[in-house]
């Protein structure tokens, strides 16, 4: 009889899977809250069991980007070499510091993350386009499909693979909601190409961080592996339900459950610092 931790945590994992199908790359960043409520994990042994969920769920999306032609396979490259670089920094500060100075910023991270997600449905919905009235730095050439780089483009990938590595080895997130954001705004890619490339970022980055918990011995693999089956199971029947579910009212929806969570996670950090005062 399977237990119940492990079910739980293979329905945990399926929320999360659909969630990174139906709302794009940034979904991912709810991984970690449903393993701290849903299984009371610190966010420090919640983060690699994300991370290996993650990765194995953006995976599919990657793979499936780049069978249709849509992955941008440099700047990912680009981007993931840099976020390799930059995991091991937080991995190293996250397993330093006390829950809930990481919880309070994992907190703060994810009302961002909602913030700029609901502004940018709502952008969409009114059929405004992007704030930058210059245009992007790196343009697709239609004829030969491939990106023209430019130096503020090149720079725009390293500062957001840093970033996105940095993150994933500090909180367990992909930081598909650093590097969706700066595609959109450097190069003039279809929505459809920023998603299949930040999957692919993700699954490296990700994978990077899964390594490295693991050779640190922070690895809880009898959660980690249930979540992450979830994971690829709500990934693929996310997809499958095609674009008709997808669209800005549902990721304002989603904006709006990510705030939620990220005040409770606020309120579960700040409680033991209130309740030592008073």
């Amino acid at each position: 009889m399977i237990e119940a931790p492990l079910l739980l945590a293979l329905a945990l994992g399926l929320a999360v899977g659909a969630v990174l199908a139906l709302t794009g790359a940034g979904g991912a960043i709810i991984a970690v809250p449903l393993l701290v409520f849903g299984l009371g994990l610190t966010v420090a042994e919640a983060a690699p069991v994300a991370l290996l969920a993650v990765a194995l769920a953006a995976s599919i999306g990657a793979l499936m980007g780049f069978r249709a032609g849509v992955l941008r396979y440099k700047a990912a490259a680009v981007m993931s070499a840099f976020g390799l670089a930059l995991s091991p920094l937080g991995l190293w500060a996250s397993s330093r510091m006390p829950n809930e100075p990481l919880a309070l910023i994992f907190s703060l991270v994810l009302m961002y993350v909602a913030f700029n997600m609901y502004r940018q449905a709502q952008r969409e919905l009114a059929g405004l386009s992007s704030d930058d009235s210059c245009g992007p730095p790196c343009l697709l050439d239609q004829t030969r499909g491939k990106l023209t780089w430019t130096l503020p483009c090149f720079r725009a990938m390293v500062l957001s693979g840093m970033g996105a590595g940095f993150l994933s080895g500090l909180l367990g997130v992909g930081g598909g909601f650093v590097i969706v954001p700066a595609l959109k705004k450097v190069t003039n890619l279809p929505v459809r190409s920023i998603i299949a490339t930040s999957l692919g970022v993700i699954t490296v980055v990700s994978l990077g961080g899964v390594v490295g918990a693991s050779i640190s011995g922070a690895m809880q693999w009898a959660i980690a592996l249930p979540f992450a089956s979830g994971a690829l199971i709500g990934m693929v029947l996310g997809r499958s339900m095609g674009e008709k579910v997808r669209g800005p009212r549902l990721q304002q929806a989603f904006a709006l459950f990510s705030l939620i969570v990220a005040l409770s996670m606020l309120i579960k950090a700040t409680y033991p610092i209130f309740s030592a005062l008073g």
